[in-house]
C-alpha cells in the first residue's frame, strides 16, 4: 500500500511538472533576450529614473516567473544618460553596437526626458528594436515617422490644454503667468499651455524662459510681481518646482501654484519643503498609490527593496505592453512585434493601452495632484 501511493505521488509530481512545462509554466529555457532601461540613474533626476528601472524589473520578474517571452528569459538592463543628450547619444550608440555583436536585444524603455529621446531615436531608428518611453511628452517626438517608437504617457499636446483648463474652469484663475525650463520639455509644454490659456480667454499676463537645474530664479521675481497673477504654471522639471516655489512665497507672492509632470515626484515635496504644501502638479501617468493593489506594491518591495515611485507605473506599463506585443506577434522581430504592438488592446496599470499611426496612446489621460501634508492628493 505504502509503496503504492509512493508511485502514485512520483507520477503525479510528474504529470504536474509536464503540464507546467506545457503550459508555459517553467522556467526560461532558451537564453536571455535583453531589454535596456535608458534614464538618469546618478544626478539631479536619479531617484525618478531609478523608480522606472524598478517598474520594468518587477514586470520582468513576473514574466520570467511564468516562463519569460517565447521560452526566453528577460533581463533588464540600466543604462545611465545622465538626463544629458551628449551622454544619450552614447548610451543609444553602445546599444548598436551591442545590437550589431549579436546580443538579442528585444528593444528600450526610455529615454526618461524628452530631449535625451530625440537625441537617441535617429540612432535607434536604424536598429530592429522597439522603442518605448515611458515619460517623454514632446509631441513632436511621435511626428518624425518612427516606425518602432511607442509611449505609455500622454504627451504635452494633452497636457497643455488639461492644465490650462483646470487653472481656469476649476480655479477660477485668468491673470497666470507661465514659467518654462528652457529645455527640449519646457519649451515643448509652453506652446500648448500658451495656447490653450489663449482659447479659454485668460491669455498668459508674462511667459517667461528660465534656466534649467538654476540654483536660484531670484532674477524673474520682479516681473512676475509686476503682473499681479492669481496663478503662476511652471513647465519645467523638480530642479526648477522645489528652487522656484520658494522663491515666490519668500518674495510674498502667493499666487496658486502649478506645475507640470516635471514635478510629479516627491524630490518637488522634500525640496520645496512647508512651500509645497497646497500647491497643484499635473501627471502624464497615474499615482501607482490610486492604481495599484498592495500585492503590486509588496511585489515591487521585494524587488527593489524600497517603494515604487510615481514613474514606476510607467516602467512597469511600458515593459507589459512590449511582452504582450512579442506573445501576439509570436516572434522577437521587431517589425511583427511593432505591428502586434500597434493592433494590441492591452489592459495596464495606465488602463487600456491602444495606438494611433503615430505611436501615440489613442486615450491620452492628464491626472491632477495637490499637495496635502506632504503626499501628492488627486483631485481630478
Amino acid at each position: 500500500m505504502q509503496r503504492a501511493t509512493r508511485g502514485a505521488l512520483c507520477a503525479a509530481v510528474l504529470l504536474a511538472s509536464l503540464m507546467m512545462t506545457a503550459c508555459g509554466i517553467g522556467g526560461p529555457t532558451k537564453g536571455e533576450v535583453y531589454v535596456y532601461v535608458a534614464a538618469p540613474l546618478s544626478g539631479w533626476q536619479a531617484d525618478g529614473g531609478q523608480t522606472v528601472v524598478g517598474g520594468a524589473r518587477l514586470a520582468a520578474e513576473e514574466l520570467n516567473k511564468s516562463g519569460g517571452l517565447l521560452g526566453y528569459r528577460v533581463e533588464i538592463v540600466p543604462v545611465d544618460d545622465e538626463a544629458d543628450s551628449d551622454v544619450a547619444l552614447s548610451v543609444a550608440e553602445q546599444i548598436r553596437a551591442d545590437v550589431e555583436a549579436g546580443k538579442r536585444v528585444l528593444g528600450v524603455i526610455g529615454h526618461y526626458n524628452s530631449g535625451q529621446c530625440a537625441a537617441a531615436l535617429p540612432v535607434y531608428a536604424g536598429l530592429p528594436i522597439i522603442v518605448i518611453t515611458p515619460t517623454a511628452s514632446d509631441p513632436s517626438l511621435t511626428d518624425q515617422g518612427y516606425t518602432r517608437f511607442f509611449r505609455v504617457n500622454a504627451t504635452d499636446a494633452a497636457q497643455g490644454p488639461f492644465d490650462a483648463e483646470f487653472l481656469v474652469n476649476d480655479l477660477g484663475k485668468t491673470r497666470i503667468v507661465e514659467v518654462f525650463a528652457e529645455n527640449a520639455y519646457g519649451r515643448g509644454l509652453r506652446d500648448p499651455m500658451v495656447a490653450a490659456l489663449e482659447g479659454l480667454g485668460a491669455a498668459p499676463l508674462a511667459v517667461i524662459g528660465i534656466e534649467e537645474g538654476a540654483p536660484s530664479h531670484a532674477g524673474i521675481i520682479p516681473q512676475i510681481a509686476a503682473a499681479n497673477p492669481d496663478a503662476v504654471f511652471m513647465a519645467g522639471y523638480e530642479t526648477e518646482g522645489y528652487v522656484l516655489l520658494p522663491e515666490l512665497r519668500e518674495a510674498g507672492i502667493e499666487a496658486t501654484f502649478m506645475a507640470s509632470d516635471g514635478c510629479f515626484l516627491y524630490d518637488f515635496v522634500d525640496g520645496a519643503g512647508k512651500w509645497a504644501e497646497g500647491a497643484y502638479v499635473s501627471g502624464i501617468t497615474p499615482d501607482p498609490k490610486v492604481v495599484a493593489d498592495k500585492d503590486w506594491w509588496s511585489s515591487y518591495q521585494e524587488v527593489e527593496g524600497r517603494n515604487p515611485g510615481p514613474n514606476s507605473v510607467g516602467g512597469y506599463s511600458a515593459m507589459r505592453v512590449l511582452a504582450e506585443g512579442v506573445k501576439a506577434a509570436k516572434t522577437l522581430a521587431a517589425d511583427d512585434v511593432s505591428a502586434a504592438i500597434r493592433g494590441n488592446r492591452v489592459e495596464t496599470l495606465i488602463g487600456s493601452v491602444q495606438y494611433d499611426a503615430k505611436g501615440d496612446l489613442q486615450a491620452q489621460r492628464i491626472y491632477i495632484f495637490r499637495v496635502e501634508d506632504g503626499e501628492f492628493a488627486q483631485v481630478k
